[in-house]
């Protein structure tokens, strides 16, 4: 696509190549049951339980309210890492049918594991499957090795490669997915997405993209992952934090310069560009900022720049700055009411 009619605010779509839009209703979600002390602990008082109190129609609003945020942030595409477990059958169409409502584009997988046996790990897989089969844009999500049976790991690469597409994964994220290299070795692919990577040393022998999450790797204090050292190319996610991707762009700017005072915005552009590698399509959308330098020096240290107008696939999607196909008010309420059902069940999770 011709890219050179652009104007000085504008720019394409940006992308967010590791997200769990379900965790849009998470917010102001009651405490857990204890303070958790390590990651592995945020995930089984925090996340595992969310996850197994999900329904379709909590995922249908979640998923709705994400990618109104993501529109509103200037983001057209997602690559959604995906997990309920007492909900999997037809969820990933749920999330696609939303996203495509609002105008986003989206990149679908069920993360397997077994965690809730061999039987819950063969729906995930069979959920990736059927999604898939339908000719809809997704990949094959894992949630992690350290969750997965070596049989589990194998199915999942082997049901990749069947339908021409990668894995996406969470890759040595805190220290309990430490063998992660040793238990992906001869599996991972270039069309892979290894998500986080926190932990991997600098001679993994791993195929695929990094995806980096500075922000949420801070939020769970698993580490930095210095992404230059891994030797593969970078995009950057949320995993989860929303899709402000010019917010992740800061942050990971700021932890890279923290740790190598030489590296520059240019470089952490050059993440955020990554995600094109993912999902090119995002390249031929258009977003109008409300300033007229569109620099990375110059919004590693501006806050304020805000989408004014979105165009995806030619079609408007937000206009001064006011979603255009969906109703955003309804959607903000509804997802409220989601969220605060969502809550009452976790009262029921042990």
């Amino acid at each position: 696509m011709d890219l050179s009619n652009r104007q000085a605010n504008e720019t394409s779509g940006l992308v967010c190549a590791h997200h769990h839009l379900y965790s849009a209703l998470a917010r102001g979600m009651p405490a857990p049951p204890r303070t958790p002390r390590t990651f592995r602990e945020i995930l089984e008082l925090v996340w595992w339980r969310l996850d197994c109190a999900l329904d379709l129609e909590m995922l249908e609003w979640s998923a709705k309210l994400g990618a109104l945020e993501a529109i509103e942030s200037g983001t057209t595409a997602i690559i959604d890492h995906h997990e309920s477990p007492n909900a999997i059958e037809g969820s990933l169409d749920v999330i696609a049918d939303a996203c495509a409502e609002v105008g986003v584009r989206v990149n679908c997988s069920y993360g397997v594991s077994d965690r809730h046996g061999p039987e819950g790990a063969r729906r995930g897989l069979e959920e990736n499957s059927r999604f898939l089969t339908q000719g809809r844009q997704g990949m094959v999500g894992v949630h992690a090795a350290f969750t997965c049976e070596p049989d589990t790991l194998a199915a999942a690469s082997e049901l990749a490669q069947k339908h021409g597409v990668g894995v996406h994964i969470h890759v040595a994220e805190g220290i309990d997915d430490i063998d992660a290299v040793d238990r992906l070795q001869g599996l991972s692919r270039e069309d892979w997405l290894l998500v986080h990577g926190v932990h991997l040393p600098d001679n993994h022998g791993l195929s695929g993209h990094l995806v980096h999450n500075p922000r949420s790797n801070m939020n769970n204090s698993v580490g930095y992952a210095e992404p230059w050292r891994l030797g593969l190319p970078v995009a950057l996610g949320t995993d989860g934090i929303g899709a402000a991707m010019l917010d992740e762009f800061r942050v990971a700017y700021a932890r890279a310069r923290e740790h190598d005072v030489t590296v520059t915005p240019d470089l952490v552009w050059e993440w955020l560009e990554g995600g094109y590698l993912l999902m090119p399509e995002a390249i031929e959308d258009r977003v109008s900022w409300s300033d007229n330098i569109v620099d990375p020096w110059y919004l590693a240290y501006n806050t304020g720049v805000r989408p004014i107008s979105v165009e995806v696939a030619g079609e408007p999607v937000l206009s001064d700055g006011v979603a255009t196909r969906v109703d955003a008010t309804e959607i903000r309420v509804k997802a409220a009411e989601q969220a605060n059902r969502l809550f009452s069940a976790l009262a029921t999770v042990p």
